[in-house]
């Protein structure tokens, strides 16, 4: 099970960490990842980072503002999200998948979060 927190209503330029919390099973060998669905739009995704860490990997529309991390000693999985837009709103979802196959592709995620919306006004 994945639980998402920390979104919230900031301002433009602003920042907000978002936490997901693994329980009933270790996902210390599994690709993580955030997506996000804004309203009327698909899901997108926005950042990944395999159990290795060797890599982290960044949709091209929040590189450089977001940063991905993860604990796997806590079980945890981070996104720093830094001068925030307008068009960052929306509802975020973390994921895990036991592969490293299609890391940006939501359909290859097995585990999903419930979200945690993210509102940024201009």
């Amino acid at each position: 099970q994945l639980q998402a927190s920390g979104g919230g209503l900031v301002q433009a330029g602003g920042s907000l960490r978002l936490s997901c919390a693994a329980s009933g099973r270790s996902f210390r060998s599994y690709t993580v990842a955030w997506f996000r669905q804004a309203p009327g739009k698909e899901r997108e995704f926005v950042a990944a980072i395999p159990w290795s860490m060797t890599n982290t990997y960044y949709a091209d529309s929040v590189k450089g503002r977001f940063t991905i991390s993860r604990d796997n000693g806590k079980n945890t999985l981070i996104l720093q999200m830094n001068d925030l837009k307008p068009e960052d709103t929306a509802v975020y979802y973390c994921a895990a998948q036991s592969t490293s196959r299609g890391w940006a592709v939501a359909a290859s995620y097995g585990y999903w979060g419930q979200g945690t919306q993210v509102t940024v006004s201009s």
